[in-house]
């Protein structure tokens, strides 16, 4: 029987909260000052842990930030592990989130479909 809200739904928002403190206070990196974590994906053996992310202000190159969220990804997951008490803390992987691109890209096809 599937459980309406697994642990690794908890274990993932937990990871985001956590996250989002220890970028803004504990990550000392100016080139990962201006991040917005979108999402946190876990898997369900809680081995592994996909972070969605995207540059808070505009004027931020993506590939300096994935260099940066790279960077810190250890140091990140030591600090996730004191924090979140687990036996084993997820690996963290940092992924750029192009959805809202994948989006506009779409409804801009869309509204050519309807004009033709």
């Amino acid at each position: 029987m599937p459980k309406d809200f697994p642990r690794s739904l908890r274990v993932a928002e937990q990871i985001h909260r956590e996250l989002v403190v220890l970028l803004r206070h504990a990550v000392h990196d100016p080139r990962v000052k201006d991040v917005l974590i979108t999402e946190v994906v876990v898997s369900k053996d809680l081995s592994s842990a996909k972070v969605y992310f995207l540059p808070y202000a505009n004027n931020t190159a993506g590939f300096e930030l994935q260099a940066g969220l790279d960077s810190c990804a250890a140091y990140l997951r030591k600090q996730l592990a004191k924090l979140l008490r687990m036996r084993a803390t997820p690996g963290l992987s940092f992924h750029y989130d192009d959805t809202a691109e994948k989006s506009a890209r779409l409804e801009a096809i869309l509204s050519r479909q309807k004009l033709d």
